[in-house]
């Protein structure tokens, strides 16, 4: 009878075993351990946490997968589960609901993930949890109450993440936190608050003071894991620890500038300044009139800590440069601005019987750019100020290898013209004058399109293209555009045909204007092969009229 019991036993436990491997993953392993059932997953392919788990686990472990998220209800069946260890996957977000159930968490931990954010609210629903590992992540930012639920917490990790800036308020908002600093309390602390803030791209400006005096006056029963925290910007402070540092207060930018009140003559070169005293480090941008068509430099530079210097250089200042420009300065605390005038006075020069240009043609300010291309052409657009306006423009479009340039009068209130059925592998020159006059240096634009494939797609395509295979070098001053497109061939194949064929709008010109000026024939295009711009030269004009809306 003994002999039977004895073999009945035997039976049991072979079945309880046997129906333990078939509860277990394919792949994984399944133990028993001092605290409860395991389930082991160690790299295999599970790309999600399997549906319907044994509630008799009580440790979870699935590590080197592809698993990548974490969905509402990933553990409805585990309410018994309190150690959950998911390192070194591809976890890059974790859904709202995700941790329902797992009322008996103890420990999660999530180090070597891709996680952004963490839901924090999630945690309400493990008042348990005692370890949250969180290291070696891409955790950038944390709520003010992102602590506010982890009220047993005794051990947190955030190093090694991309936290840059986080608020003091933070850590005395955290109910353990403030548990263990209640007066009275010192009895009931058995054990110490790990927490582990090292390995971040800490930025060390007014923003960050909070928490480095927060580190500076932890004491037990709060503990750092690694108490040297350092800075890694701004450059000032790199390399310093929390403990050296000295923050001050944020402010809002305060703009100063040496003169409010600008005056110089037309050709002169000017520099406008504006000082900003600010924390933390602000955002300084220009504003002008004209800043849509005339683009100068910006300097910035840190002559002391909090303040940053914006120079606005205007070279070869215009009549047209005259006015107000604003300096404006903001940061995350505010904005302030500061206005500067600047007058520009009329060149004085004697009159000479020689010159070419009246007096309102040389104070006049003259812009031509490309704004937009077609599948046979492009679109230009010019703006002009002048003392006394011109009624009248006149273009000159021409190719390089054109013997003859053609002169298109455009009539008044008209800023735009397009120029199409453009030739393959050819370099054009437009230029732009007020009246009649003959073109002047600095009003021209110089493009070079690609060799043609064949056909209207094959063209657009050509003609959109704005990788430049050739740099081209042009000798026009600032304010100039310059447009090119890409060709598959080498730069000495540029531009070597000439018109085969007359075209529609604007035709292949029969010749030059009667009166040049030198200067436009020296805008040079210079390539790695040494391809120059040909003088054109001919006889005659041909000229076409287009007027606009009086």
């Amino acid at each position: 009878m003994a002999s039977v019991s004895h073999y009945f036993l035997l039976v049991l436990v072979f079945l309880d075993s046997h129906a333990a491997q078939l509860s277990c993953l394919p792949g994984c392993t399944c133990s028993e351990e001092s605290f409860g059932r395991t389930l082991q997953c160690v790299s295999i392919t599970l790309g999600k946490i399997p549906r319907k788990l044994p509630e008799e686990f009580k440790q979870v472990r699935i590590e080197n997968s592809p698993l990548f998220e974490l969905p509402r209800g990933s553990f409805i069946n585990m309410s018994t589960l309190e150690y959950l260890w998911l390192n070194f996957n591809n976890l890059t977000v974790i859904h709202l609901g995700a941790l329902e159930h797992l009322s008996e968490l103890k420990e999660l931990r999530l180090e070597g993930n891709k996680l952004r954010s963490v839901p924090w609210t999630e945690f309400r629903a493990t008042p348990l949890l005692r370890v949250l590992d969180l290291k070696h992540n891409r955790i950038d930012a944390l709520p003010e109450l992102a602590l506010q639920f982890l009220v047993n917490l005794t051990y947190l990790d955030l190093s090694s993440n991309r936290l840059t800036v986080v608020a003091k308020s933070v850590f005395l908002n955290w109910p353990a936190y403030q548990k263990h600093r209640h007066p009275g309390c010192e009895t009931e602390i058995l054990s110490s608050m790990m927490l582990a803030l090292h390995d971040n791209p800490w930025l060390c400006d007014c923003r960050l003071r909070g928490l480095v005096q927060f580190v500076k006056s932890i004491s037990l029963p709060v503990v750092l894991v690694n108490p040297y925290l350092m800075c890694r910007g701004p450059l000032s402070k790199a390399g310093q620890l929390f403990h050296e540092t000295e923050l001050s207060a944020c402010m809002k930018p305060q703009i100063s500038t040496p003169s409010a009140n600008v005056s110089i003559r037309v050709g002169q070169n000017v520099t406008l300044r504006c000082l900003v005293q600010a924390s933390p480090s602000p955002t300084i941008a220009w504003t002008y009139p004209l800043s849509t068509w005339r683009e100068f430099d910006v300097l910035t530079s840190s002559p002391a800590e909090d303040a940053a210097l914006s120079e606005l250089v205007i070279p070869a200042a215009h009549l047209v440069d005259r006015g107000s420009y604003t300096c404006v300065a903001s940061n995350s605390i505010g904005r302030s601005s500061c206005v500067i005038s600047l007058h520009v006075q009329p060149a004085q020069a004697a009159p000479t019987l020689h010159s070419l240009f009246s007096t309102s043609e040389g104070n006049a300010y003259v812009d031509l750019r490309v704004v937009k291309q077609t599948v046979r052409g492009i679109v230009l657009e010019w703006f002009v100020a002048a003392d006394t306006p011109e009624k009248w423009f006149t273009l000159y479009i021409g190719s390089d290898e054109a013997r003859r340039k053609e002169v298109v009068h455009v009539g008044p209130g008209v800023s735009t013209y397009l120029v199409d059925d453009l030739l393959p592998g050819t370099k054009y020159e437009v230029c732009l004058s007020l009246g009649r006059q003959p073109p002047r240096q600095g009003r021209c634009v110089v493009f070079v399109t690609g060799r043609d494939h064949g056909g209207l797609e094959g063209r657009e395509r050509l003609l959109h293209t704005t990788v430049i295979l050739c740099a081209v070098l042009l000798s026009v001053p600032v304010g100039a555009y310059v447009w090119a497109v890409q060709a598959p061939c080498s730069c000495r194949e540029w531009g070597l045909r000439c018109c085969p064929q007359r075209r529609k709008a604007p035709r292949c010109p029969p010749a030059v204007p009667e009166h040049r000026d030198v200067s436009y024939r020296d805008h040079t295009a210079v390539c790695e092969d040494g391809l120059g711009h040909r003088g054109a030269e001919g006889e005659g004009d041909e000229e076409r009229d287009v007027e606009g809306d009086s």
